[in-house]
């Protein structure tokens, strides 16, 4: 019993350790209680998609950490494409961008698909866009 206590520590130890260095997550100062919350339960989302990864990693790739995957995987960026239209509104097609033959290898590998590109929108006539709008 004591040793399986222990053990727990030392993987719960384990865990906060991958959560400030992996994930770069660290802690931060809340003045609201869901708000501390709040910020321990994405750390834990992410902690535990982590730990998928790894287990799916085991499987398919197991040469490859998380880590390595995860900075193969931010190759591939969401961009916003801005075409103004002639009644002054904005045609916005939100892409992303292709991934390079190692990160396409990669994903086959993990049996994974990226979805189809989203659709476009297009924005109001003569609105103006503010700048949370044109980051995406």
């Amino acid at each position: 019993m004591l040793w399986t206590r222990y053990v727990q520590l030392t993987q719960i130890e384990a865990v906060f350790r991958s959560l400030k260095s992996e994930l770069g997550i660290r802690p931060i100062r809340h003045q609201l209680e869901k708000r501390a919350d709040a910020h321990i339960l994405v750390a834990f989302l992410a902690y535990c998609l982590q730990v998928t990864l790894k287990h799916r990693l085991l499987v398919h790739a197991p040469g490859l950490t998380p880590v390595a995957v995860l900075e193969k995987l931010a190759g591939i960026q969401m961009i916003d494409v801005w075409i103004p239209t002639v009644d002054e509104r904005w045609l916005i097609l939100p892409r992303y961008t292709q991934p390079e033959a190692e990160t396409k290898l990669l994903l086959e590998k993990l049996n994974l698909n990226l979805p189809s590109q989203p659709p476009p929108r297009i924005t109001a006539p003569g609105r103006e866009l503010s700048v949370v709008e044109t980051s995406g």
